[in-house]
C-alpha cells in the first residue's frame, strides 16, 4: 500500500512557502508572477506584503578610448538599489467539484535606481571637462568650442554655405557642446530609473479526471505599466541630461495552464504560461543634445513567461517544493521615439535605451516542516541566472543565489499568518550603455527581501 500523508496535516507548512519565496532579480522581474493562491482547496484568499534592499555599488570606468569591452577602475559608485516594496492578493473559490474561479492581483516587473556621489552617473557641472571626456580628449576648452559652433549656427541660420572645414567642426564640436551644456545646465543631477507595473488576473479552472485530479485553467490579464528614467554624467556621453516620462496605461493578455494533484501525498504540479502584452503609452521626451521636447507614443511589450511550480509530501509531516520560471528578456527592449531617432546620427538602426542579452532562468527548491498542529518553518535555496553580463547601467547585476527561511502560524482553523526573508548573492556585473560601451564594474553585492502574508481557508463541501 503506497504512503498517505493526508494533506490536511500539511497545509499548515504549504502556504509558507510563497512568503519565503520573494523576489526576483533578472531583467525588470520582481513578483515571480506566482499562481498557487488559485491551487489552492476550497475557498481561499491571501494579501502579501514583500520589501527589497539591496547594496548595488561599484566604480565607474575610467578608461578613455575606443575599446568598448576595456575597464579600468574609476571613481566609486555608492549603492544605487532603492529599497522596493510590492503587494500581491489573492481570491479563489470552487464553484462547484468541477469548476473554480479566482481573481490575483500582483506586481510582477519594475526598477528603481538612484546614482548619487562623484561618479560619471552624475553631472558634474563642469563643462571642459566634459567636453574633453565626450570628445575622446579632441576638445579642451569648451568656452572656444561653443564659439565655433555659434558662430557656424549663424551661418547656417542666414543661409550662407559652409566650407568643408566648418562642416567638419560643426558635425564634431555640435553633439559635444550641446552634451556639456546640458551635463552643466543638470548638474549634481544623478542617473535615476524607476519602472512600476501592475496586474489583475482573472482565472477559470476546469478539474477533469477520474478523481478529478486534472485541472485546465486560464484567463485575461490586465496589466498597467509607467516609468520615469533620467541619464546624468559622463558616462552617457552625448545622452547625457536625457529625461523620458511614459505615462501609465492598461492592455491586456492572457493566462493559460494545467495542474495535476494528488492530495493523499500532497502532490502537486502545474504549469502556467503567461502571454506578452503589447503596450502604446504616452511618453514626454526631453533631449538637450538634440534641443528637442517631444510628447509621443512609445510601444513596449512585456515578456511572456512560463513557471513550473511542483510540491509532494516526503512524510507526515515534511513537504518539499520546487519552482522553475523561464523568461525570454533577450526579446524585451525600451525603444523610446526621440532617442532612438537621435542614435540614427551615429547608429543607422538605433538604438534602444534598454535591452538584454540573454533569457532568464530561475530554480528554486525547498522544504517545509509542521513542528505542531498549528506551527510549520520553512526554508529553500535558488538560482537566477541573470540576463547577460555586460548588462544594462540601470540594473547592474547578473542574477544571484538566495537562501530564505519562513514559518506559518495558524491563528484559528481558518485564519493564517505568515513570515518569511530571503538573503541573496548578486552576481558581478559590468554595466554598459546602449552604445555596448562598458562604464561601469559591479562586485561583491548582496540584499534581503522580507514578506509577510495573512491568509485564509475554508472548505467547501458539494457533495
Amino acid at each position: 500500500m503506497g504512503a498517505n500523508f493526508n494533506l490536511k496535516t500539511l497545509t499548515v507548512a504549504i502556504a509558507a512557502f510563497s512568503v519565503a519565496s520573494v523576489a526576483s532579480a533578472a531583467g525588470l522581474d520582481r513578483s515571480g508572477q506566482d499562481i498557487t493562491a488559485f491551487l489552492q482547496d476550497g475557498v481561499y484568499a491571501e494579501a502579501v506584503y514583500t520589501y527589497l534592499d539591496a547594496d548595488v555599488s561599484g566604480y565607474d570606468n575610467a578608461y578613455v578610448g575606443d575599446d568598448k569591452n576595456a575597464y579600468q577602475q574609476g571613481n566609486k559608485i555608492g549603492d544605487i538599489a532603492e529599497s522596493y516594496d510590492f503587494f500581491r492578493y489573492g481570491v479563489k473559490a470552487d464553484i462547484n467539484d468541477t469548476f473554480s474561479v479566482g481573481i490575483l492581483y500582483d506586481e510582477p516587473f519594475g526598477a528603481a535606481a538612484d546614482y548619487s556621489g562623484d561618479n560619471n552617473f552624475v553631472a558634474q557641472g563642469d563643462r571642459n571637462a566634459t567636453i574633453n571626456a565626450i570628445s575622446g580628449g579632441k576638445i579642451k576648452d569648451f568656452a572656444s568650442a561653443a564659439k565655433t559652433v555659434g558662430e557656424i549656427k549663424y551661418k547656417i541660420d542666414n543661409k550662407i554655405e559652409l566650407t568643408p572645414t566648418e562642416q567638419a567642426q560643426y558635425k564634431a564640436f555640435g553633439p559635444a557642446v550641446a552634451a556639456a551644456q546640458a551635463e552643466f545646465n543638470t548638474k549634481g543631477e544623478g542617473t535615476n530609473v524607476e519602472v512600476r507595473t501592475e496586474n489583475i488576473t482573472a482565472i477559470l479552472g476546469m478539474k477533469f479526471g477520474e478523481n478529478k485530479n486534472f485541472q485546465v485553467y486560464g484567463g485575461p490579464v490586465a496589466q498597467q505599466v509607467q516609468a520615469d528614467v533620467k541619464l546624468r554624467g559622463l558616462a552617457y556621453s552625448a545622452a547625457t541630461g536625457y529625461t523620458a516620462h511614459i505615462s501609465s496605461d492598461q492592455d491586456y493578455g492572457w493566462l493559460a495552464g494545467v495542474s495535476y494533484s494528488k492530495p493523499e501525498i500532497a502532490l502537486q504540479a502545474a504549469l502556467t504560461y503567461r502571454s506578452e502584452i503589447d503596450h502604446t503609452l504616452p511618453i514626454f521626451e526631453s533631449y538637450p543634445v538634440a534641443s528637442i521636447e517631444k510628447a509621443g507614443e512609445i510601444d513596449i511589450t512585456t515578456p511572456k513567461s512560463v513557471n513550473f511550480d511542483f510540491q509532494t509530501g516526503i512524510n507526515p509531516t515534511t513537504l518539499a517544493t520546487a519552482k522553475v520560471r523561464w523568461v525570454p528578456w533577450s526579446d524585451f527592449a525600451i525603444v523610446p521615439p526621440v532617442y532612438t531617432e537621435v542614435s540614427k546620427a551615429q547608429y543607422p538602426e538605433g538604438l534602444s535605451l534598454v535591452s538584454y542579452d540573454e533569457d532568464q532562468w530561475q530554480v528554486e527548491l525547498g522544504l517545509a516542516k509542521r513542528l505542531t498542529p498549528a506551527l510549520a518553518v520553512t526554508g529553500n535555496i535558488g538560482w537566477d541566472s541573470g540576463a547577460g553580463n555586460p548588462v544594462t547601467s540601470l540594473g547592474p547585476i547578473e542574477g544571484y543565489y538566495s537562501a530564505g527561511l519562513g514559518a506559518k502560524y495558524n491563528l484559528t482553523d481558518n485564519w493564517a499568518i505568515s513570515a518569511g526573508g530571503k538573503y541573496l548573492w548578486f552576481g558581478d556585473a559590468k554595466g554598459q550603455i546602449p552604445t555596448k560601451n562598458v562604464v561601469s564594474n559591479f562586485e561583491d553585492n548582496d540584499g534581503f527581501a522580507l514578506g509577510v502574508k495573512l491568509s485564509y481557508q475554508a472548505k467547501q463541501n458539494f457533495n
